[in-house]
């Protein structure tokens, strides 16, 4: 990003060119009046060019010293008002010896505008009355008949000069106000260069952010498919094994805990490959979600021998996908705890539909047990292990809320609430 440049404007072409009658002009014009008025020859006292040089080298020394060299002084209240008053004293006495340096009285005008508000006219009317000296002729020539061509054409000078030193100060002022624009423009622009290299930043850090965060979210949303298809596939697969060594006598036991373990592990191998696909789980692809829980309730019943039953209330109507892949995983996360740990004889699961949030309930007889609090360290290793956390994470994915209330012989109760966030929205 390239820095601002501020483009060239009235203001500075007017302060090049006031520098330039400051620095130039005024020696300029007084070289030409030394020049005239040696060669023409002196009207005042002291007759000879050494005086009217000695003036003219002291002018230039005091416009020199106190301008030139020294051009902050020129912003300071007392040099610059010392400085002009002493300038009008040797263009009086240099147009008094010769009106030729009326050429020269010009610089009381340009050197005006140095003083502030109204001070200004008041040096341009000084100036008028010098320059009026030298336009009749000089003081060899002043009479009283003079006087009044001299007052009338002071009058005329300073109403001429008054005029454009008035129009100059509004020229001036609006220059001062719109440099003060054009420097805050600069000043903005700056910060926002800034701001915008500082916002650059901030976006490729929230880029590295979000890209890490993505990889921890597709961590975790693995982590969770993996427990929720492998690892509660290869449990029941276990579980129907086990089963198997112990009716050895028994033929068509062992046949039913077979084809039963065979069936988990192609319905766990195809749930994990939906799974990696990002795929809605098969019982949501053929059911709503109602129906769905149906299905899955009445196979963890047949496969475990325990009674279980689903309940649902409200209207159901379809949801967003991910709001019913949540339910689903974590009914049959907590069924799969039920057999693994609650050792029950009954299972109830309600399914409910109501106005904003829709409710699932699993609710069990067996032997309880003392739950963690929610986020606590060694929530992980209570019942339920991983499976805990893994629908605390889903559910908090959709500002939802679980709740596990259970005691040791009293059963276990898991509440699910999620928004009841329409099928179609976000799309």
């Amino acid at each position: 990003m390239t820095g601002t440049t501020r483009p060239d404007s009235g203001f500075d072409a007017w302060k090049r060119r006031e520098e330039l009658a400051l620095r130039v002009i005024p020696y300029l014009s007084l070289a030409l009046a030394t020049a005239l008025s040696m060669l023409v020859g002196d009207f005042g006292p002291w007759p000879g060019p050494l005086p009217t040089f000695g003036l003219a080298a002291l002018t230039a020394a005091w416009m020199l010293w106190m301008v030139t060299l020294h051009p902050a002084w020129t912003r300071r209240p007392v040099p610059r008002a010392v400085y002009y008053v002493g300038l009008q004293i040797l263009i009086a006495v240099l147009v008094v010896r010769n009106p030729l340096f009326g050429f020269f009285a010009f610089t009381g005008y340009i050197h005006a505008f140095m003083l502030p508000g109204r001070w200004r006219f008041a040096g341009v009317a000084v100036t008028a009355w010098s320059m009026a000296l030298s336009q009749i002729g000089g003081a060899a020539t002043f009479g009283w008949d003079a006087i009044v061509p001299y007052v009338v054409i002071a009058a005329f000078n300073m109403a001429v000069a008054g005029a454009f030193a008035f129009f100059g100060s509004l020229t001036q002022e609006q220059n001062d106000k719109r440099k003060h624009i054009i420097d805050e423009l600069a000043e903005t622009n700056a910060r926002l260069e800034a701001t915008m290299e500082e916002n650059a930043g901030l976006q490729a850090q929230l880029l590295v952010q979000a890209r890490e965060a993505g990889v921890a979210e597709e961590r975790q949303r693995m982590a969770r498919e993996i427990h929720d298809t492998l690892a509660q596939g290869l449990t029941g697969v276990i579980t129907q094994l086990q089963a198997l060594e112990r009716v050895t006598d028994r033929p068509d036991e062992r046949r039913r805990h077979l084809d039963t373990a065979m069936r988990l592990a192609r319905d766990s191998l195809a749930e994990a490959r939906r799974s990696v696909r990002a795929v809605r789980p098969e019982a949501l692809e053929r059911a709503r979600l109602p129906d769905a829980l149906a299905e899955v309730v009445a196979r963890w019943s047949a496969d475990n021998g325990v009674p279980a039953e689903i309940t649902t209330t409200g209207t159901a109507r379809p949801l967003h996908p991910e709001v019913e892949v949540t339910l689903l995983r974590t009914a049959q996360e907590a069924l799969a705890n039920a057999a693994k740990h609650a050792a029950a004889s009954r299972v109830g699961l309600t399914l409910s539909y109501m106005e904003d949030v829709v409710t699932l309930d699993v609710r069990d007889d067996g032997v309880g047990f003392e739950p963690a609090p929610a986020g606590a360290p060694g929530e992980p290793t209570a019942r339920g292990g991983f499976g805990l956390t893994a629908m605390r994470q889903r559910v908090s994915r959709l500002a939802g809320t679980l709740a596990i209330e259970s005691e040791p012989g009293a059963g276990t109760a898991i509440s699910a609430s999620v928004p009841a966030i329409p099928a179609g929205a976000g799309a």
